[in-house]
């Protein structure tokens, strides 16, 4: 009842102020343009709700089932089995036990028969482990004195050794051989974006996770979208909340989970772009707020503003409007704290902000908030337009 009579209140409000522009042109100078000034509603393209604990409860819950809906996509559950590993950043080595590194085409073997120093290539102060080493050919294969050509490639060093012995033994006798890796080539993953030091990295020995790659590459940048990292692999993408890989915390360890990478993956860290709030109104300062790591809430927000001007905003008149796209009939929903009582500001800090969120504290009681909403919706449509056109240029640019 009292969502239907504010809305009333701001179509009359818009009404007013449409027949008070027509009267202005009158005495205006130039000709007379007729024009269709008829528009929706307002009650038909804004509903308005009070943020109550109930409200709360039910965007957690849905936004739970939306978070589920997504992992449930064939497609991602799929990609997600074959691109992820659990893994712990401190005991990898025990979580991964069956890791081992695959020889590649680009990598160079250091290859030593013990007893038999004609068959291992000095490697003193002279040359370098890589210098001296067998590089692995572009097939696959490398050559050694007496077997010629083997095929190494997609073999473990263990699998190497062992091939190499049954070859060398109609030459010697029970030959012991040692092989390593003198340097990694043949794998790498791309980490791009917003991260510090963007470029290639190797996958060697020690598995790669994306953690790791993201350090390695000197850490996120400020403007970081942490919620929206994007890993493409086989021509596949999954897009990554980094911020919720951090907060899985494992139970016993108390340590984050992580993801193992491999060669070929492309890592891109995307920018905040046009993932913001706005809070503006009667508040300390009008500021932008990217929602690029931690989640924000209306009184997170309100506080990073400088907090509400105590001598001229009306606690019960804090608006948080929110664009809804999934109807296209209408233009937003309002939501509406009243903090009168400041206990209220606990419900604030509950209610999380989501992009393109605008805050405003208002000046009017509540009871005429419809003339401040009908002289803040245009400036929200403009807002929306604006991130709705850079995020089609940013889609253009890729």
């Amino acid at each position: 009842m009292k969502n239907a009579l504010i809305a009333r209140l701001l179509g009359a409000s818009l009404s007013l102020g449409a027949l008070t522009g027509l009267a202005g042109c009158v005495f205006a100078p130039g000709g007379d343009i007729d024009y269709d000034t008829s528009a929706a509603p307002v009650d038909d393209i804004v509903d308005v709700e009070p943020i109550t604990f109930g409200l709360i409860k039910a965007q957690a819950r849905a936004d739970a089932q939306a978070r589920q809906a997504a992992r449930g996509d064939g497609t991602q559950r799929e990609l997600e089995q074959a691109l992820t590993q659990e893994l712990n950043s401190s005991t990898r080595a025990q979580l991964a036990p069956d890791y081992q590194y695959h020889v590649g085409p680009g990598d160079i073997l250091n290859i030593v028969v013990y007893d038999h120093p004609e068959l291992s290539l000095p490697t003193g102060s002279e040359r370098s482990a890589q210098e001296a080493g067998n590089v692995v050919h572009a097939d696959g294969t490398l050559f050694y004195p007496y077997i010629g050509r083997v095929q190494v490639s997609g073999k473990t060093l263990d699998e190497i050794r062992r091939v190499l012995g049954e070859r060398l033994q109609p030459y010697l006798n029970e030959p012991q051989i040692d092989v390593k890796v003198a340097a990694f080539r043949s794998q790498k993953v791309r980490i791009s974006g917003e991260v510090e030091q963007p470029g290639v990295q190797p996958i060697n020995d020690v598995p790669l996770s994306l953690l790791d790659a993201i350090a390695a590459a000197g850490g996120m940048t400020g403007d970081a979208d942490w919620h929206n990292v994007v890993l493409k692999r086989n021509g596949e993408e999954t897009v990554i909340s980094l911020y919720e890989l951090l907060a899985q915390r494992n139970a016993a360890t108390g340590e984050a989970r992580d993801r193992l990478l491999k060669d070929g993956d492309v890592l891109y860290v995307p920018d905040v772009g046009t993932r913001k709030v706005f809070v503006m109104g009667e508040v300390d300062k009008s500021v932008s707020l990217p929602l690029g790591r931690s989640p924000i809430s209306l009184t997170d927000a309100i506080a990073q503003a400088g907090g509400i001007k105590e001598d001229s905003a009306d606690a019960s008149g804090i608006f948080v409007v929110r664009r809804d796209r999934e109807d296209p009939e209408k233009l937003a929903t309002v939501y509406q704290l009243d903090a009168r009582n400041t206990t209220a500001l606990i419900l604030g800090a509950d209610f999380a902000l989501k992009p393109q969120d605008v805050v405003y504290v208002t000046a009017a009681p509540v009871s005429r908030w419809n003339r401040v909403i009908s002289q803040l919706l245009p400036t929200v449509s403009s807002i929306y337009y604006s991130t709705e056109i850079q995020d089609n240029l940013d889609t253009l640019g890729q």
